[in-house]
């Protein structure tokens, strides 16, 4: 007598389930801090079309923002970053002398900075035009200006 043998083929199927869980609490967590990373000055740039700047990756990003109450606010990141800030406003001889700071500590450690500036719309070109003086004296070469797409 031969015997029969029950032979199962083995299962290549994938439990998913776990994967699925670690998702959705991923997804609860990033919809939870979300909103709470929305911080910033609300500046109204002015719509140019133009073209995107280049930016090197190895350099740090020091974006200074114009209110149109003539207050100057700065960040320094590794990207342009126009949502966040520094906290308090600045006068204009505080922004330079920051700039200035912040220009030599990053040349001392062997680091290029670059500097983008975006005022508000209703700002006066004096304003701007102070903040362009300003990185003059702390010897910025290049500085970008940032605008909104129309």
């Amino acid at each position: 007598m031969a015997r029969i043998r029950n032979r199962r083929k083995p299962v290549s199927e994938m439990n998913v389930v776990p994967y699925i869980d670690v998702m959705l609490v991923l997804l609860v967590i990033f919809m939870v801090t979300a909103p709470m990373l929305n911080q910033g000055v609300k500046v109204d740039l002015p719509q140019v079309s133009s073209e995107a700047l280049p930016q090197d990756n190895n350099a740090r990003v020091l974006t200074i923002s114009i209110k149109a109450d003539r207050t100057y606010y700065w960040n320094l990141g590794s990207e342009v970053d126009v949502d966040t800030q520094q906290e308090t406003a600045v006068q204009l001889d505080q922004l330079v002398q920051a700039v200035n700071g912040i220009v030599a500590q990053n040349r001392s450690q062997g680091q290029q900075v670059q500097v983008f500036v975006r005022g508000d719309r209703a700002v006066d070109y004096g304003a701007v035009m102070a903040v362009m003086g300003g990185l003059q004296q702390a010897d910025v070469g290049n500085v970008g200006l940032i605008t909104e797409a129309p």
